[in-house]
């Protein structure tokens, strides 16, 4: 349908906006030179765009949808980096329909004056004398609020101008200034440092001593102090969160995040120079390498002569068989193409502006992953598979099964649904499966999971999938041959052995074998491995609801789950009672003075139930060694309650 008022690439626009994502961002409009002539922010970017094909009337509007041919959107974590981001962008690409930010205007900074004494205070402006800056913050109530818990924590100078006093003033008396004016103090720059490190997102040492503070106050009784304590650790927590598209760092840098699915990869790039994030691209690839050597071939590629090389390049993590990069080849290209070799860095969890602007990458990617597999499928790939296993059509539906269970406990069934290659999540089911009765017995849960799930497809007359794909050899196969078969369902029917990644077919004497960059293969280990996903998720939701373990559950810290971690780690009391406090902490994932407090629960428990069972001890009976040292263990670490 061609509208009147507006020009054919009307529909392409709105099927465009039709599949934005509702999340916070910016969107940009290009016109047929690939320039950008709009750019906004959005809170919610599909709604917001959407609401521009429901206003045509207006004459911006108009004008826009006239001149535009492409759509396209970054996403950001919140809608203050949108803001940002759209500022920075408009300033960079002066888009025609954009009003014209020209008048400088800046945010807000906190800045830590340079010198013996430092200040710390909000500004406007930037001087390059040594001083630290941090921000920028867009929302004024909410830099008060960071100043006014900084005044609180940190007994810091007030005065402009420093100068030696003979007596210090109002500030030093309600405690808020140490007085170097007229007093020698020892720990003004432990106490710079500290805000520093508050204001740069490193809280966690911060938050430690807050919370200790807060126990002791609320040990004390002094539950108000206690309170107003336990409100600037959450104050602390909140500023915590890095703004990923605006900072005060002048580095340059790239942070570059990826999103695979099958033989399908996205990468995007965010730059950031001078402080200001500069724009994104975004690449897609298909290839059946693994993903370090996609990644690095990428590298390679993006890199040339004619683009700046920046000081710094984050990346994402390498994702799947442990594998990483080879930084010393790399590091090679970059010496002999540009003579300088940058940093190449996988931030730590401390790193919190680095991890968020790597996440925000990293939703750029996925998001227009998820795009491009819905417009372009997997069809080569299938066409491959159909010739590769003897189909009649190509396999466009499959369906894929797995069986989980633990010592014969909680086993269920998992059925997944790929359409053209992509997953079909709507389409995923969970079978608990109800025959064994305790027995382990995985050809028996195939044959009740298959049954129950075709049996219901030809009693609501739906559509049988082109191909079933069973996670096993050849064994598995024939199970689920002779169940379609009792059906009268026929259709393509394979298993996947892991081992040597063999494909068998029902009743064959050898297995088929494709080439290990196939991306007929890397289609069916795609859907193997979401077979394994899937089925471990009701199991284990399974379990969780069954077992309770009060004993662990009691100790402070440790809830549900992390009791439940302990126990499948070690099965019994009387092993967690004789592990090692290092080796429990590390296994479980829990701090070592918690280790010891499980410890120490658990042999209390155990000499309980041992005088339980001897009924009691006589009057006068010592208590055992053993269960007193636990007792103190146990009490000592409650009183620290750091985990």
């Amino acid at each position: 349908m061609v509208h009147d008022r507006f020009p054919e690439n009307y529909d392409s626009l709105k099927a465009q906006a039709r599949e934005f994502p509702s999340e916070p961002g910016v969107y940009l409009w290009r016109d047929r030179e690939n320039r950008i002539i709009y750019a906004g922010k959005a809170r919610n970017l599909k709604n917001r765009i959407m609401s521009y094909f429901a206003n045509r009337k207006d004459a911006k509007i108009s004008a826009l949808l006239r001149n535009s041919i492409s759509l396209e959107t970054i996403i950001t974590s919140n809608e203050y980096e949108a803001l940002l981001l759209e500022n920075t962008l408009i300033k960079q690409h002066s888009p025609k329909y954009n009003v014209s930010l020209k008048d400088g205007k800046t945010y807000p900074v906190i800045r830590i004056s340079s010198g013996e004494f430092p200040r710390v205070f909000s500004t406007r402006n930037k001087i390059e004398d040594g001083s630290l800056y941090f921000g920028p913050f867009p929302n004024i109530f909410a830099i008060n609020k960071i100043m006014e818990m900084i005044q609180k924590l940190f007994p810091l100078r007030k005065c402009r101008t420093f100068k030696k006093r003979d007596k210090p003033c109002m500030y030093y008396h309600i405690k808020r200034c140490l007085a170097p004016c007229c007093r020698e103090v020892k720990d003004y720059q432990e106490q710079v440092e500290r805000v520093r490190k508050l204001l740069a997102g490193e809280t966690s040492s911060l938050i430690a001593e807050l919370t200790g503070r807060m126990h002791n106050a609320a040990a004390a009784l002094q539950f108000e102090e206690a309170a107003d304590i336990r409100n600037l650790i959450r104050a602390i927590e909140s500023l915590s969160e890095s703004n990923s598209v605006e900072d005060m760092d002048p580095e340059g840098r790239d942070y570059i995040a990826w999103a695979m699915e099958g033989i399908f990869t996205t990468i995007s790039v965010l730059s950031m120079r001078d402080g200001r994030m500069t724009g994104q691209e975004l690449y897609s690839t298909r290839s059946a390498a693994e993903e370090d050597e996609t990644i690095e071939t990428f590298i390679t590629s993006y890199y040339s002569p004619d683009r700046s090389l920046p000081e710094k390049i984050y990346l994402g993590k390498i994702q799947k068989n442990g594998a990483v990069l080879d930084e010393s080849s790399l590091n090679r290209f970059f010496s002999e193409r540009f003579s300088f070799v940058p940093e190449l860095i996988s931030p730590k969890d401390e790193e919190k502006k680095h991890i968020a602007a790597l996440s925000m990458a990293y939703q750029n990617a996925k998001e227009e992953l998820r795009k491009r597999l819905r417009e372009r499928g997997a069809g080569p790939a299938l066409d491959e598979l159909k010739q590769a296993i003897n189909l009649k059509t190509r396999p466009e539906s499959i369906e894929g099964f797995d069986i989980s269970h633990l010592g014969g406990k909680h086993t269920t069934a998992s059925m997944i649904s790929f359409k053209n290659g992509i997953p079909d999540r709507k389409n995923y089911r969970h079978y608990k499966i109800r025959t064994l009765e305790g027995k382990i017995d995985d050809y028996a849960s195939l044959r009740e999971a298959v049954r129950r799930r075709y049996s219901y497809l030809l009693r609501e007359n739906l559509e049988i999938p082109d191909l079933i794909l069973i996670d096993g050899g050849l064994g598995q196969v024939n199970t689920v041959k002779t169940v379609l078969d009792s059906l009268g369902i026929n259709t393509g029917l394979i298993g996947i052995a892991k081992r040597e990644e063999e494909i068998w077919l029902p009743g064959a004497k050898q297995p088929v074998k494709l080439p290990e960059r196939s991306e007929a293969l890397k289609v069916l280990q795609h859907l193997r491995d979401e077979t394994h996903r899937f089925a471990g998720r009701l199991s284990r939701k399974l379990r969780s609801n069954e077992i309770s373990f009060p004993v662990l559950e009691s100790i402070e810290g440790i809830g549900k789950k992390r009791a439940a971690i302990i126990m499948l780690n070690y099965g019994d009391l009387e092993k967690i009672s004789a592990a090692d406090p290092e080796d429990l902490a590390e296994r479980c994932g829990i701090k070592i003075t918690a280790a010891k407090a499980v410890r120490a629960a658990v042999r209390l428990e155990l000499e309980k139930k041992k005088r339980s069972k001897n009924r009691q001890l006589k009057p006068g009976k010592p208590e055992n060694t053993s269960a007193l040292l636990a007792a103190e263990a146990l009490a000592d670490y409650s009183g620290k309650n750091e985990t």
